[in-house]
């Protein structure tokens, strides 16, 4: 029970209690103020549309045609309800989903553990190795293979380190994932549609869009169908006949992958709640935010939220709030994946089949996807298109480059941003010894470390010769387990933690437990699948 807002009864949590002010009144989103509408939607969405989009998705529309796309339906709805109850905490208590979850018994000590072991997948620089792969492309004028993986690896030092330069400028951190966030969005989406409207047949179009709808499409074993791997529906197999297909496995750790990338993934989903902060919306105006090392010397950033008192004022521009949450993720977020998914997938089962690094055996054929599905669209637009090859080679390479660097700088600055909140939170130490001023300095001591651990685990898996996908599919499917289990642990913290005047609705909670079980689901079929090799 707060002293001076005695109508606000506060949860005991294994923090120290919040702050208590006023919710700060919402500026009208009208069409005159569009810049209000670009937001932390934007920068989810730059962040997401990099491995589901640029590899897993042309990979299995390359496959197995527009068939199983729906699977990045469920994905991107599931998260929105992720995100979305993430933002609700944002705007409640100006503070991140993770230290929500630090709140919660046992404590700290214990959910800091948890989270360094969802973690792990984070761990694992896979993008940077794309983007020099895409690099060593434009060196060599032609795709890199298992022989090139010297200047692979080169090449991938030097993007580790570019990756990390646009964090150190802007004032707020957060400003310049905007800047760069918003600009990768325009350029990846402008050039995949301009190329699928001038090059894409209508046929490959509606192969796409229609497979975001064929709900139950599985994959089976058998002979390839019109080059593609075979798929049977769940549904329209029990109709007809009153059997269930049975289920390839072949590529699940792919598919878990595809999945796991799709929208977002991991624990990327729960930097929306940080950067609702940073905005500034709702509480978060009275919290701060992460200031970057040049430029930000005025930016604070508090250790304890601050909440508000569930009277009528509050109440009524939480409303407002909740509008900009409800319009940032639905207007921006979800149809910028879901064209993000689609567009570069139509690119790919247009031109895929056109490569030089499809000849071959199937088993050829398979490694060479392994080494960069990017590539391998960027190869076909060259031999497919004639005299115009040549350009579309290039601004297809640039093109994969501006979608993996400024994804493997989310990364890194994820990372980063995820364990500065919980340590400048839940570290007792950190809150007694250290000025609001000095966040920073935790953000690139953390920042500094993660680079260093990045070049080791890129040089492990280059010089072992391992292809650039095998990183991306270990990451993926971790992504799930973490995926999965934090958001029982939102649903935990919107149900415990809020007043109930806001908190989430029965389907809201509803949306949150199936993006458990869809997550959780497919990483235990990855799992048994990894476990019945060895056994």
């Amino acid at each position: 029970m707060s002293d001076d807002h005695p109508e606000l009864d506060l949860p005991e949590t294994c923090l120290p209690e919040w702050s208590v002010a006023d919710l700060p009144e919402p500026e009208p989103l009208r069409l005159k103020q569009w810049h209000r509408f670009i937001g932390p939607g934007i920068v989810m969405c730059g962040i997401q549309i990099g491995g589901g989009e640029w590899l897993y998705g042309p990979s299995i529309t390359a496959t197995y045609g527009g068939a199983l796309m729906w699977i990045a339906t469920v994905a991107i709805i599931v998260q929105l309800f992720y995100n979305l109850e993430a933002g609700r905490y944002a705007i409640y208590s100006g503070e991140p989903i993770f230290t929500g979850f630090m709140r919660l018994r046992p404590g700290p000590a214990f959910w800091i553990t948890g989270t360094m072991l969802l973690s792990v997948g984070a761990l694992i620089p896979g993008l940077a190795s794309h983007a020099a792969t895409i690099i060593a492309a434009f060196f060599l004028d032609r795709p890199p293979g298992p022989e090139d993986q010297g200047l692979v690896m080169t090449i991938g030092y030097a993007t580790l380190a570019i990756a990390i330069l646009p964090t150190l400028v802007g004032g707020k951190i957060y400003n310049m994932l905007q800047y760069v966030m918003t600009a990768k969005v325009v350029i990846v989406l402008g050039f995949c549609l301009v190329a699928g409207l001038l090059f894409v047949t209508p046929e490959n179009w509606a192969n796409v869009f229609v497979g975001f709808l064929r709900f139950g499409e599985i994959p089976v074993d058998g002979p390839l169908e019109d080059g593609l791997k075979p798929t049977r529906n769940i549904f329209t197999s029990l109709w007809s006949d009153g059997t269930l297909p049975i289920m390839s496995l072949t590529n699940i750790a792919a598919l878990g992958a595809f999945a796991g990338y799709a929208g977002g993934g991991g624990l990327s989903n729960s930097s929306y709640s940080n950067f609702v902060r940073d905005k500034g919306w709702g509480m978060g105006k009275h919290v701060g935010a992460i200031a970057s090392a040049v430029g930000g010397r005025d930016i604070k950033l508090s250790h304890i939220g601050t909440v508000f008192p569930p009277n009528e004022k509050n109440l009524k521009r939480w409303k407002g709030w909740w509008g900009y949450i409800k319009r940032d993720q639905l207007i921006i977020w979800l149809p910028g994946c879901l064209m993000g998914m689609a567009l570069p997938a139509l690119l790919s089962m247009q031109f895929s089949s056109s490569s030089s690094m499809m000849i071959g055996t199937p088993e050829q054929v398979d490694e060479a996807r392994r080494f960069g599905q990017a590539v391998i669209t960027a190869d076909g637009m060259r031999q497919a298109l004639g005299n115009y090859g040549q350009l579309f080679w290039s601004l297809c390479l640039l093109v994969g480059l501006c979608v993996f660097l400024p994804s493997q700088m989310s990364i890194v600055e994820n990372f980063a941003r995820r364990w500065t909140d919980i340590i400048w939170s839940g570290s007792k130490r950190v809150r007694t010894t250290m000025k609001p001023h000095q966040a920073n300095r935790v953000y690139y001591t953390i920042l500094a470390a993660y680079v260093f651990w990045s070049f080791t685990w890129l040089t492990i898996f280059l010089l072992i010769r391992k292809p650039p996908s095998l990183m991306t599919d270990i990451i993926a499917n971790l992504n799930n387990l973490a995926l999965g289990a934090t958001a029982i642990l939102l649903w935990r913290v919107n149900t415990r933690l809020l007043p109930k005047q806001i908190q989430p609705r029965w389907y809201n909670k509803l949306g949150l437990w199936c993006c458990a079980a869809f997550y959780l689901g497919l990483f235990a079929l990855v799992a048994v699948k990894i476990v019945s090799q060895y056994t």
